[in-house]
């Protein structure tokens, strides 16, 4: 597909509107309507497809096999469940579409980079919001401070999401143990997961704890992770779905270098609801902590990347291999996360 002439924007379907249908939403604001078109929804449950087709005004409900089989259809937004989509994927890109989906990417990660290397041989794009294709502003500002203020290399992070849900047993995914694995820290902590690797590197060890205090899931609300890098950094991070404070997916990290400490919606004030990243870098100056630099980005880490999934199907740069190994990075995590929890120790990395 070759339209770098055409300002139009892209039509995209939606298949999968359980959170799909916030991302329905999200393509209605008019910075995204320069972007992408949705012109049509695809859902096992009809009626829910037809309510958000009325929702947006009426757009049509199709299956899977029809949009494939459209050439007015070049970009799929895939937003169902985890469990063998590299398998979903491949169809996907073998009917000719790009793709956007979303996080947990898969559950083997060895599924991942034969997925990639297709796509590519088909020129076909493949993005998700975490890891995400490019390095988003938070974590670029991060590399740039670490060069600027002389701050060493990154020994350890916190890193923190929640959210309060108070969920019922809906007999999918969500309530199995082997297809979500830690559940917070699958669904949300994956983020946490992807920006550690980003910082740190190579994951080496890992250990789990977990608990159920108000859900009514087979599987946990509340959990912590910690993971050991290969260069010797300490990673702990926090997933919860028990807190309400109205502040909810804040993504606070507070990450500590050899000489000196970045912190990104770390504090009371630091977010307050926003959906962007405040961030600010400390110093030892005349053996006083002083704060030397400050910055704000109206998008956090993990958020979708819609001007850079067009840039890459109008420009037939589809992502490398580096990308689908950076997913697979978090996924071998994830792995050793299951077992540990299993077990209950520590488990180490499986090596690629």
């Amino acid at each position: 597909m070759n339209t770098t002439q055409d300002n139009a924007p892209l039509p995209i379907a939606i298949v999968g509107l359980g959170f799909g249908r916030w991302i329905v939403r999200g393509l209605q604001e008019e910075k995204m309507k320069k972007l992408f078109r949705v012109v049509a929804l695809c859902d096992l449950d009809t009626a829910k497809a037809e309510e958000i087709s009325k929702e947006i005004g009426g757009v049509r409900i199709a299956t899977l096999d029809e949009l494939l089989a459209d050439p007015a259809v070049p970009v799929i937004g895939l937003f169902t469940g985890p469990a063998g989509r590299a398998e979903m994927l491949r169809k996907i890109i073998r009917a000719g579409k790009h793709v956007m989906t979303t996080k947990p990417f898969e559950r083997d990660p060895e599924a991942v980079r034969p997925l990639f290397e297709e796509a590519a041989k088909l020129g076909k794009v493949i993005h998700l919001n975490s890891p995400a294709p490019v390095l988003p502003d938070d974590l670029a500002c991060i590399r740039d401070w670490q060069q600027k203020y002389n701050l060493g290399r990154p020994v350890s992070a916190q890193i923190a999401t929640w959210v309060r849900y108070n969920e019922e047993p809906t007999g999918n995914w969500l309530d199995d143990p082997a297809l979500c694995p830690v559940a917070p820290i699958f669904r949300i902590g994956i983020y946490l997961i992807n920006d550690a690797i980003e910082l740190f590197g190579e994951a080496d060890e890992v250990q789990v704890m977990s608990s159920r205090l108000f859900t009514k899931r087979p599987t946990p609300d509340h959990a912590q992770l910690s993971i050991r890098f290969k260069n010797g950094g300490l990673v702990s991070i926090l997933a919860s779905f028990c807190i309400n404070d109205a502040d909810c997916y804040r993504n606070a990290l507070t990450l500590n270098f050899e000489n000196g400490t970045v912190y990104r919606n770390a504090g009371a004030e630091s977010k307050a609801g926003s959906p962007g990243a405040n961030l600010s870098v400390v110093i030892a100056q005349d053996n006083k902590p002083v704060r030397v630099d400050n910055a704000k980005f109206d998008e956090v880490s993990g958020l979708y990347e819609w001007s850079a999934l067009r840039e890459a199907i109008l420009t037939g740069k589809p992502p490398g291999v580096d990308y689908a190994d950076k997913i697979s990075a978090g996924l071998r995590v994830i792995e050793a996360m299951a077992e540990s929890e299993k077990i209950g120790r520590p488990v180490k990395i499986k090596a690629v």
